[in-house]
């Protein structure tokens, strides 16, 4: 697909010239009654501005001739403005950019899709940039494109409506998408388009309201987000319970490095499949803590017992400093890993 208008242009130059050249071989062989390769040969060295091989025999010839060395002048011209403008505009090195992002795109896997790259869509990418993921943005707004070129951010110029775009920020290969455009409507089609597709992807996706928040897990959302509410939630506690806030941002990943979240999950071919915390003595072993536990039937488990049984399926949500999650994240790598 040619997207600049300086690689159109060229090509409109080159087919016109094709055309000429087709249109004079056949002039010459029928007027000066040559062969076809003499015909064509004549016909480049006199739109090539070189000479001519021999003057034409009749003026029929001379008139093609004449019109052919008019023609080359004017194509020629042409194609020289073009590349001009193109390097003094950047056309060319911005096209040869272009392919080395796309090629950059095609190389990705399991990555994740933000489509919509506004404030909120930005600060997600900037989260990911922070955890080491692979992204890709997706918007068409001009200021979007700007600002993803300026934070040197793989994108696709496009909408998440349209499946072509979808594809080309590797829906196929990418472990999940963000839907976090500024528009509902946006975002219940990108959801729509994007389960269709990949069934098993995870999609989260933002809502301006309860309305939207209920048509998009119906469209087949995993997680939806209120940017509003949850604002409005967590200032109310900021007031109400200022310490257990205060407790909270500690903890969080963006509170500092000291203790950190991650979740795990316990794979059929580990080995500590089936044992329970206290077996498996994770606190002594690793020094992380078990602080949650999301069961393979979906229950979840906020305050799980040292009696707990740690089954295939089941997901380990685990405080720790880093390199106490590194340890527990080693304890549970399935077996060929380890290998």
């Amino acid at each position: 697909m040619l997207r600049s208008p300086g690689a159109r242009r060229v090509v409109y130059a080159l087919a016109v010239l094709v055309a000429v050249v087709v249109g004079g071989t056949i002039a010459f062989h029928e007027w000066l009654h040559e062969t076809w390769v003499q015909s064509i040969y004549r016909t480049m060295v006199t739109i090539s501005l070189a000479g001519l091989d021999t003057v034409p025999r009749n003026d029929e010839a001379r008139v093609v001739s004449i019109v052919l060395v008019l023609a080359g002048i004017t194509i020629f011209a042409y194609i020289a403005t073009v590349l001009v403008e193109g390097i003094a505009g950047g056309v060319f090195t911005g096209a040869i950019a272009e392919r080395r992002r796309q090629r950059e795109i095609e190389r990705l896997s399991d990555h994740y899709i933000i489509c919509g790259y506004g404030r909120v869509g930005r600060r997600i990418a900037a989260e990911f940039r922070d955890e080491g993921v692979s992204f890709v943005v997706l918007d068409f707004s001009p200021d979007a494109i700007a600002a993803a070129r300026e934070a040197n951010v793989l994108y696709v110029e496009g909408t998440g409506t349209e499946d072509e775009d979808l594809r080309e920020a590797g829906l196929k290969r990418a472990r999940g998408l963000v839907a976090s455009s500024d528009s509902d409507a946006d975002n219940l089609y990108i959801t729509l388009s994007a389960r269709n597709a990949r069934p098993e992807l995870l999609i989260v996706a933002r809502a301006s309201d309860e309305d939207a928040a209920k048509k998009l897990l119906l469209a087949g959302a995993d997680r939806v987000v209120q940017p509003y509410s949850t604002a409005g939630k967590e200032m109310a506690k900021l007031v109400l319970r200022p310490q257990v806030a205060a407790f909270l941002d500690i903890v969080s990943t963006s509170g500092g490095p000291d203790l950190l979240f991650e979740e795990i999950e316990v794979k059929e071919t580990c080995a500590e499949a089936g044992k329970t915390i206290r077996d498996i003595r994770i606190r002594e072993r690793t020094g992380a803590m078990i602080v949650a536990l999301r069961k393979h039937d979906g229950s979840f488990d906020a305050t799980p017992q040292p009696d707990a049984s740690l089954d295939v399926g089941d997901v380990m949500i685990a405080a720790g400093a880093p390199d106490e999650l590194r340890r527990l994240e080693e304890l549970f790598a399935p077996a060929e890993a380890l290998a």
